[in-house]
Protein backbone atom coordinates (compact mmCIF):
# COMPACT_ATOMS: atom_id res chain seq x y z
CA UNK A 1 0.00 0.00 0.00
CA UNK A 2 1.36 3.35 -1.24
CA UNK A 3 1.44 5.75 2.01
CA UNK A 4 2.56 9.38 1.82
CA UNK A 5 5.62 9.82 4.11
CA UNK A 6 6.33 13.98 3.08
CA UNK A 7 5.06 16.75 1.52
CA UNK A 8 6.81 19.43 0.21
CA UNK A 9 5.73 23.44 0.21
CA UNK A 10 7.13 25.54 -3.04
CA UNK A 11 7.10 28.78 -2.78
CA UNK A 12 8.27 32.10 -4.61
CA UNK A 13 10.18 32.78 -0.98
CA UNK A 14 10.51 30.01 0.89
CA UNK A 15 11.75 31.77 3.81
CA UNK A 16 8.75 33.76 4.30
CA UNK A 17 6.75 30.62 3.84
CA UNK A 18 8.77 29.10 6.09
CA UNK A 19 8.03 31.98 9.13
CA UNK A 20 4.65 31.72 8.12
CA UNK A 21 4.04 28.00 8.89
CA UNK A 22 6.06 28.51 11.99
CA UNK A 23 3.39 31.38 13.26
CA UNK A 24 0.11 29.54 12.21
CA UNK A 25 0.97 25.79 13.02
CA UNK A 26 3.91 25.69 15.52
CA UNK A 27 5.90 23.81 12.93
CA UNK A 28 9.67 23.58 13.10
CA UNK A 29 12.00 23.90 10.06
CA UNK A 30 15.95 23.31 9.77
CA UNK A 31 17.75 23.79 6.66
CA UNK A 32 18.97 20.84 4.90
CA UNK A 33 23.09 21.35 4.56
CA UNK A 34 23.43 24.80 2.16
CA UNK A 35 20.06 23.51 -0.20
CA UNK A 36 17.31 25.96 -0.30
CA UNK A 37 15.57 22.84 1.32
CA UNK A 38 14.03 23.64 4.53
CA UNK A 39 13.08 20.12 6.55
CA UNK A 40 9.30 20.67 8.28
CA UNK A 41 8.52 19.03 12.04
CA UNK A 42 5.28 19.09 12.33
CA UNK A 43 4.57 17.41 15.68
CA UNK A 44 4.17 14.79 17.42
CA UNK A 45 2.02 11.33 17.06
CA UNK A 46 -0.20 10.44 13.56
CA UNK A 47 0.81 12.51 10.32
CA UNK A 48 4.03 13.69 8.12
CA UNK A 49 7.04 15.82 8.29
CA UNK A 50 7.71 17.54 4.91
CA UNK A 51 9.77 20.22 3.56
CA UNK A 52 9.36 24.42 1.82
CA UNK A 53 11.94 24.61 -1.14
CA UNK A 54 12.07 27.27 -4.07
CA UNK A 55 9.29 27.37 -6.29
CA UNK A 56 10.43 26.37 -10.07
CA UNK A 57 8.37 28.84 -11.95
CA UNK A 58 5.22 31.22 -11.47
CA UNK A 59 3.30 30.74 -8.32
CA UNK A 60 -0.58 29.92 -8.55
CA UNK A 61 -2.79 32.58 -9.38
CA UNK A 62 -5.05 33.74 -6.80
CA UNK A 63 -8.82 31.41 -7.86
CA UNK A 64 -7.19 28.69 -10.16
CA UNK A 65 -8.05 25.52 -9.56
CA UNK A 66 -6.02 23.16 -7.36
CA UNK A 67 -3.48 21.67 -9.35
CA UNK A 68 -1.44 19.69 -7.19
CA UNK A 69 -2.54 17.70 -3.55
CA UNK A 70 -3.78 19.92 -0.38
CA UNK A 71 -2.44 19.04 2.41
CA UNK A 72 -5.11 19.15 5.63
CA UNK A 73 -3.88 20.49 8.94
CA UNK A 74 -5.37 18.90 12.23
CA UNK A 75 -6.00 21.85 14.75
CA UNK A 76 -7.75 21.90 17.94
CA UNK A 77 -9.74 25.67 17.06
CA UNK A 78 -10.23 26.31 13.48
CA UNK A 79 -11.34 29.40 14.17
CA UNK A 80 -8.02 30.52 16.38
CA UNK A 81 -6.04 28.65 12.91
CA UNK A 82 -7.93 30.94 10.91
CA UNK A 83 -7.40 34.08 12.71
CA UNK A 84 -3.49 33.30 12.84
CA UNK A 85 -3.14 32.42 9.15
CA UNK A 86 -5.59 35.46 7.88
CA UNK A 87 -3.22 38.01 10.64
CA UNK A 88 0.17 36.07 8.98
CA UNK A 89 -0.80 36.88 4.68
CA UNK A 90 -2.77 34.11 4.14
CA UNK A 91 -6.25 34.40 2.40
CA UNK A 92 -9.80 32.24 2.29
CA UNK A 93 -10.50 29.83 -0.52
CA UNK A 94 -13.31 28.25 0.89
CA UNK A 95 -14.89 29.19 3.95
CA UNK A 96 -15.55 26.96 7.29
CA UNK A 97 -17.69 23.91 6.85
CA UNK A 98 -18.97 21.37 8.25
CA UNK A 99 -17.88 18.12 7.77
CA UNK A 100 -20.69 15.31 9.07
CA UNK A 101 -19.07 13.00 11.37
CA UNK A 102 -15.51 14.48 11.27
CA UNK A 103 -15.60 18.04 12.28
CA UNK A 104 -15.06 21.14 10.48
CA UNK A 105 -12.94 22.55 7.54
CA UNK A 106 -11.57 25.36 6.05
CA UNK A 107 -9.36 26.00 3.06
CA UNK A 108 -7.23 29.04 2.80
CA UNK A 109 -3.98 30.35 0.26
CA UNK A 110 -0.49 30.56 1.94
CA UNK A 111 0.94 33.53 1.39
CA UNK A 112 2.59 32.25 -2.46
CA UNK A 113 -1.44 31.04 -2.73
CA UNK A 114 -0.41 27.46 -1.89
CA UNK A 115 -4.35 26.05 -0.66
CA UNK A 116 -4.47 23.78 2.27
CA UNK A 117 -7.19 22.62 4.31
CA UNK A 118 -7.29 23.16 8.46
CA UNK A 119 -9.21 20.63 10.13
CA UNK A 120 -11.02 20.98 13.62
CA UNK A 121 -12.10 17.24 14.56
CA UNK A 122 -15.48 16.50 16.28
CA UNK A 123 -14.27 14.76 19.49
CA UNK A 124 -17.67 12.61 19.65
CA UNK A 125 -17.25 11.76 15.93
CA UNK A 126 -15.74 8.09 15.98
Amino acid sequence: MGRPVHFEIHGSDPEALVAFYEKVFGWTFNRWGEEPYWLAETGEGPGINGAVLPRQGAAPVSGAPVNGMVVTIDVQDLDAALESAYANGATEALPRMPVPGVGWLAYVQDPDHNIIGIMEPDETAG
